[in-house]
């Protein structure tokens, strides 16, 4: 199985299964002298990792993360420095419990990966999905803590906006709220609509899906290129990667489709308040931070679509490797809304596109 890099100047290669000893990733490209800790690279793990509070499976898994090359301890100041060498990370699985998909090893489940992974590969691991399981990006999360160290003046933090039908008001976003809630929700009095309404989806034994806001502040101009490097393409992939994607925007997306170019246009003027008039002011942000495949300067603004957790404990028609036709039941421990802990997700992988595209651009302009 090919296909497991994501990047081209800072990239990154994970491996690991669901229901295997451990999973990790190797960071390959990350430049030399960076400090970093296995400490700072749980902070985003912890965030992700499962069995935080009821509305998320119940897998008991610690995510502690191991360095296991690419640094050293510099003699003059004792601190954990990169040496520009691929830096490997383990994550160790310890709450996997196997006989939970006993039952299913012979069916495949709707949603889920199991027909398409079989055909292509005459094999699958049933056990929660092996390689196509989202247990996969916690690796993606460890190595996206790395990617934050490569550009320190940017700020990357994301935000669930919608559950199932339930959108949240704009006009009520509290950055300070989103660690406040369960769901990573920027809306106080939604988040509240949220607990119960998902209590009841669990309850059902159902799920429901998710969209998740992701802002990039203080990406500097430049970075991407006009035809096949365009940094709004290479977030799009990321965030398409990710499991249970079904859908992306930039900026106002699909929302453009009903605007005026009058409406839709940034329009321009010098920000000449702090004595810069070299620097443009835009009076809105519509394209999301990126014109022409290239960041302006705004913050650069993602959005993505979640579907609901596949497995669920409704009976669903569907087939067996030997074509017979079945009821599929998935027990074990899973996600009613799989698009809660895919918000530290989607901040790790914008923070792994617009690190490489950094080191790019500075690789062939020579500043950033």
């Amino acid at each position: 199985m090919s296909h497991n890099s994501f990047g081209h100047l800072f990239r990154f290669t994970t491996w690991g299964e669901s229901h295997g000893p451990a999973l990790g990733c190797v960071v390959d490209g990350c430049p030399p002298r960076i400090e970093i800790s296995e400490a700072e690279i749980q902070t985003f793990l912890d965030k992700r990792k499962p069995g935080q509070s009821r509305f998320t499976t119940q897998r008991r898994e610690a995510d502690k993360v191991k360095i296991l090359s690419g640094t050293m301890v510099d003699d003059v100041t004792g601190k954990l420095l990169t040496t520009g060498t691929p830096i490997s990370l383990l994550i160790e699985n310890t709450d996997q419990r196997s006989k939970d998909y006993s039952e299913i090893k012979e069916r495949y489940r709707p949603g889920h990966a199991d027909y398409t992974y079989d055909v292509k590969y005459g094999i699958r691991d049933y056990r929660g999905g092996g390689r196509s399981s989202a247990r996969e990006t916690a690796a993606r999360v460890a190595a996206g803590a790395i990617a934050r160290k490569v550009i320190p003046n940017v700020t990357i933090r994301a935000a669930l906006t919608q559950m199932g039908p339930h959108k949240i008001n704009y006009n009520n976003w509290d950055w300070d709220e989103v660690d406040q809630n369960p769901f990573f929700c920027p809306d106080k009095s939604m988040a509240a609509q949220w607990e119960t309404y998902l209590d009841e989806i669990r309850k059902n034994g159902s799920s429901v899906g998710a969209v998740i806001d992701v802002i990039a502040e203080g990406v500097p101009a430049g970075l991407g290129a006009p035809v096949y490097a365009k940094l709004d393409q290479d977030i799009a992939s990321a965030m398409m990667s990710i499991n249970a994607v079904k859908g992306v925007e930039i900026g106002n997306g699909f929302e453009a489709a009903s605007l005026t170019g009058e409406e839709n246009a940034d329009e321009m003027r010098l920000s000449d308040k702090a004595g810069n008039k070299n620097k443009p002011k835009f009076l809105s942000n519509n394209a999301g931070g990126i014109l022409g495949g290239i960041s302006t300067g705004e913050p650069v603004l993602a959005r993505f679509a979640i579907k609901p957790t596949s497995s669920i404990l409704t009976p669903t028609k569907s087939i067996t490797r030997s074509r017979e036709e079945v009821d599929v039941m998935t027990k074990g421990r899973h996600d009613p809304c799989v698009g809660i802990r895919a918000v530290p997700i989607g901040e790790a992988m914008m923070a792994l596109v617009i690190a490489d595209h950094y080191l790019r651009h500075r690789g062939q302009m020579g500043d950033v």
